[in-house]
């Protein structure tokens, strides 16, 4: 990437040291310049995602070997919503003041020291769409990689790149007529995966905590159950597909609730030891790793302009304020997206 030239600042999110929230530095750095393919965008409005604070903490919570390899200072972020400010050599298809959105270099540019949290940010343009028509900066921010996560997990995986986290290439399954369940379904994966089910014709039942009951049943549900109140594992059955947006090791605790021929997949798929279960009871367990696709968010932007998708905002924080953003993160039980404003 080119660098700025003299003079050119901008303000940004910087991490100098792993740690909490509060290693979170707004400070002025150089502004980037668009090299060639890429193009720079003037951010209005940043999504926060796990994978921002999984790196802000230095990723203690995957195992050694899969801790990408970077150093600091590191700029994090990568959903935004902007406005074209420049482009790079040999860029076509976009103009200086083209509103787009995108997820920036995800998973290969999480230590590449310059991405979301910024007034400016230079993007691949293969990685850039035009920003869904109808909403704002600040839903338009709140979808690319929950969106993303849930579109490849469900209906296209969108890329044959080898797949991190099991040998076979995750397949995903038919969903019209299917009875599918979400666990964790009021998140930011789990209320796009809920959609995206109805969307197909599935029949949803969605696992959450009671206070997100209304908002599901807006979103589609054809059921809610409490699982504070209600373990779904106790009282389901037959499921042709669970999306457990939650995952982690007590996702195999789901096995019980699927048809034989059914399947799981866990979003978070690290811990999870019910392989051999699954096996015998004829369940397929599949995961895969989110990556860019402005191809997919271009085919996706008409589903976020009519409304067909939406993204539901939990809470917004102006960008100088993002350790309040993250402080919110650490909190749980997010409704939908947290957004930072960009001025």
């Amino acid at each position: 990437m080119e660098k700025a030239m003299p003079g050119e600042m901008m303000k940004a999110v910087r991490i100098h040291r792993f740690g909490g929230p509060e290693v979170l530095v707004y400070e002025d750095v150089p502004r980037p310049r668009p090299g060639p393919g890429e193009a720079l965008v003037r951010v209005h409005a940043v999504g926060l995602n796990p994978p921002d604070w999984y790196l802000r903490d230095g990723y203690r919570a995957l195992p050694p070997e899969w801790r990408p390899a970077g150093g600091v200072p590191i700029i994090p972020g990568t959903d935004i919503s902007g406005v074209v400010a420049g482009l790079g050599e040999g860029v076509t298809g976009f103009a200086a003041g083209d509103v787009v959105y995108a997820l920036v270099r995800f998973p290969e540019g999480v230590f590449g020291g310059s991405n979301g949290y910024a007034q400016y940010v230079s993007v691949p343009a293969a990685q850039l769409a035009p920003g869904p028509a109808g909403i704002d900066h600040v839903q338009a921010a709140a979808a690319p990689m929950s969106l993303l996560t849930a579109w490849q997990f469900l209906v296209d995986q969108g890329h044959d790149e080898p797949n991190p986290l099991q040998p076979a290439r995750h397949e995903p399954v038919s969903l019209d007529g299917r009875r599918v369940l979400i666990n964790g379904a009021a998140g930011g994966v789990g209320h796009f995966a809920l959609q995206i089910a109805k969307l197909k014709g599935a029949q949803a039942i969605a696992v959450a905590s009671a206070r997100h009951k209304a908002l599901l049943r807006d979103l589609g549900a054809d059921q809610v159950i409490d699982y504070r109140a209600t373990p779904p594992e106790d009282v389901v059955r037959d499921l042709d597909l669970v999306v457990d947006a939650v995952g982690g090791p007590a996702t195999g605790r789901f096995l019980k609730t699927l048809k034989p021929g059914g399947a799981l997949f866990p979003i978070f798929p690290l811990g999870f030891d019910g392989a051999a279960e699954a096996a015998r009871q004829g369940i397929t367990v599949s995961a895969t790793q989110v990556r860019s696709s402005g191809a997919q968010l271009r085919q996706l932007a008409p589903l976020l302009s009519d409304g067909r998708i939406r993204a539901v905002i939990d809470s917004t924080y102006p960008l100088a304020d993002v350790h309040k953003a993250h402080e919110r993160a650490e909190r749980g039980h997010i409704q939908g997206k947290i957004v930072l404003t960009v001025d």
